[in-house]
């Protein structure tokens, strides 16, 4: 396979499904975006979990945020494999786009904050269990993003394109 030439083209660097995946259980974070009522963009990183093909996060009722969501449902998040310490993450980003709806209801909330405390402390249960405290508080949202577009970039097939080690088969159709 030739070495790339250029970086100007690298939506042939997709993930595969499983590693999507991969990567959405094992970074500890994302930046949630969304629109404002002056249609300024604006993003904020926030744990999260992956499940079931959705992303799930939370924070205050009181947030300018969740204003702006209920306006308008349609945010993107961004997560990076370069911000989780396991070796086994793929290296790269995923952005997806979607809709967002607030789960308030408390069975949702207790189990989603069970979901991030142990991912926040998976080797802690004192620390899952004081994590699972604060989340559990009377002006928290939970909010469940159902991705419409997925992009990703797969910052090890661009390394392996630019030594000239990528076989063709690897590249993904550009769109």
């Amino acid at each position: 396979m030739a070495k790339a030439t250029d970086h100007e083209i690298v939506s042939i660097y997709r993930h595969s499904d499983e590693q999507i995946d991969l990567l959405m259980h094992k970074a500890p974070e994302c930046v949630l975006m969304w629109g404002t009522k002056d249609h300024w963009p604006v993003g904020v990183v926030h744990s999260f979990v992956w499940l079931e093909g959705k992303v799930w996060v939370t924070f205050a009722a009181h947030r300018h945020r969740a204003a702006a969501i209920r306006r308008d449902p349609r945010v993107s998040i961004t997560v990076s494999g370069r911000t989780s310490d396991d070796p086994g993450c793929p290296l790269g980003a995923v952005t997806m786009k979607g809709r967002a709806v607030f789960c308030e209801d408390e069975a949702t909330k207790k189990s989603f904050y069970r979901s991030l405390a142990k991912k926040v402390s998976p080797q802690d249960k004192a620390g899952e269990d004081a994590f699972y405290d604060i989340l559990d508080s009377p002006l928290r949202l939970v909010l469940e993003i159902t991705p419409e577009k997925v992009i990703s970039f797969d910052a090890d097939k661009s390394a392996r394109h630019r030594a000239g080690l990528l076989e063709e088969h690897e590249m993904s159709p550009l769109q």
